[in-house]
C-alpha cells in the first residue's frame, strides 16, 4: 500500500451492504444510502508517542474488520480507490466474527 498513515491514525476501505431494501420491503436508492459504519483496515500507523519518548503500538492492524462513528474520519480518493482516515479512537469496536 503506498499510503502510510501517520502516528495514531488508521487507513479504511468502508465494506458496502449490499441490502438493496428497507425491513419494509421498500427499494432503496443509491442516493439515499447512508455511508456504512464497518470497514476493513488496510494500512495503521506507527502509534502514538508518550510523554518520555516510548512508543504505544495501536491496537489495530491490517486486515481487522471493525466499526467505525457515522461521522468519522477523512475521505479520501487514491488509486481509483475510496478511502477513510480515523484516529484509532473513532474507531468503536473489532468485529471477530462474520
Amino acid at each position: 500500500m503506498p499510503i502510510k498513515p501517520l502516528h495514531d491514525r488508521v487507513l479504511l476501505e468502508r465494506i458496502e451492504n449490499d441490502e438493496q431494501k428497507s425491513s419494509g420491503g421498500i427499494i432503496i436508492p443509491d442516493t439515499a444510502k447512508e455511508k456504512p459504519i464497518e470497514g476493513k483496515v488496510v494500512a495503521v500507523g506507527e502509534g502514538t508517542r508518550a510523554d518520555d519518548g516510548k512508543l504505544t503500538a495501536l491496537t489495530v492492524k491490517a486486515g481487522d474488520k471493525v466499526l467505525f462513528g457515522k461521522y468519522s474520519g477523512t475521505d479520501i480518493k487514491f488509486g481509483g480507490h475510496e478511502y477513510l482516515i480515523v484516529r484509532e479512537s473513532e474507531i468503536l469496536a473489532i468485529i471477530t466474527k462474520d
